[in-house]
Order: structure tokens, then C-alpha cells, then sequence
């Protein structure tokens, strides 16, 4: 069941989910149905051209392969048509363990051309981080994007029962605790070891 703005607000309260973020301002943007989330100040790059091919079996595929940047307050980061990059939340959440989360894009920015998630939109119970967005570009023009600007939002929901092995008590939880936009671990999967 989806939570709604007054469950997530008591959650919150009851601090049963924790949401933080870097200036402070949080709790304020609560939607219907949603917690809307901003974009933070950090991304990751894809050095392309000094890739041959990103290969989950070859580790040394993924090294060195993205540059982090930093944009200053009120500066843009643009995103070139077709171009792909990590960002970030401005927002640090923690989940309990009977509570999912599911990010989803603002249609203001689909309608730009801006997607936040490729694939990853789940938020499995018991992750603790901020929440590393998949941006790309699909229109055939570049769009400015800023730090502090809302990006998405994350809709909760309560799960049947409390997970037995929540993302925080897995042996493989890849991405616990990040803070900065993190690009792919997938070679640390039990498949390619």
C-alpha cells in the first residue's frame, strides 16, 4: 500500500523513515503521495572516449572510467542530448525493514526530454544512503539542470511483513551508505566471481 502525505509525515515524525539532506530542508516537500527529492551538486561522467567497452567479467574495465564533478550553487550542469551521467539526492534516506521505496520522475522534466532512472527506481528496506539517479537526455536539444531543484520524487510503501534479510543485513549490499553518485558495481555480483 502506498503511504499518503499524511503517513509519510508520521513516519517521518515517528522517524521510522529518516530523510535528511545537505542544507537542511527537508520535510517540506511531501506531495500527495510522494516526498519529492532534489538534485544534488555532484555527478559522475563517462570518459568515453578512452573506453574500448564496459564489461561486467573484466574488472579492469571499470576503472578509472567516469570523473566526478562538482557545480557550484545557482551554476547549471548541462546535459547534452543522448548523454548519459550519474547524479545524486541532495536527500540521505534511511528505510526500516517493512518499507519500500520507489523513485519516479517529474513529468515537468520528461517533458524536456530529462529521464532520472533508467532501470534502478527500487529502494529495498533496510538502505540507508543517497540515492544515485541514472540521467539522460533523450531530446535532441541540451537541458540545464541545477543543484537544489526537484528532480523526482519517492513514493513509500509498506510491505506485507518485515523483510527477513533487509538491504542493510546482506552480505552484497553494493551501494550502503553511498554519498556520491555511484556508477555500477556489477562485477562484484556472485555471477562474475
Amino acid at each position: 500500500m502506498i503511504l499518503s502525505d499524511r503517513d509519510i509525515r508520521a513516519a517521518i515524525d515517528q522517524k521510522k523513515i529518516e530523510i535528511s539532506s545537505e542544507d537542511g530542508n527537508h520535510g517540506k516537500v511531501i506531495g500527495p503521495s510522494s516526498y519529492d527529492i532534489r538534485l544534488g551538486r555532484h555527478f559522475k561522467v563517462y570518459k568515453h572516449a578512452h573506453l574500448a567497452v564496459l564489461d561486467p567479467t573484466d574488472p579492469e574495465s571499470f576503472k578509472g572510467v567516469t570523473e566526478t564533478i562538482e557545480i557550484e550553487d545557482g551554476k547549471p550542469f548541462i546535459v547534452q542530448p543522448g548523454e548519459f551521467v550519474l547524479g545524486v539526492t541532495m536527500e540521505r534516506i534511511k528505510l526500516p525493514d517493512d518499507i519500500v521505496a520507489r523513485v519516479e520522475g517529474r513529468s515537468s522534466l520528461g517533458r524536456l526530454g530529462i529521464i532520472i532512472h533508467s532501470t534502478a527506481g527500487f529502494i529495498d528496506p533496510g538502505f540507508e544512503g543517497t540515492i544515485t539517479l541514472e540521467i539522460t537526455n533523450i531530446n535532441r536539444m541540451p537541458v540545464a539542470l541545477y543543484p537544489g531543484m526537484r528532480v523526482g520524487q519517492i513514493a513509500f510503501e509498506t510491505m506485507t511483513s518485515p523483510a527477513e534479510v533487509p538491504y542493510n543485513k546482506k552480505s552484497c549490499s553494493k551501494y550502503m551508505n553511498q554519498s556520491l553518485p555511484e556508477e555500477s558495481r556489477v562485477v562484484k555480483d556472485p555471477e562474475f566471481s
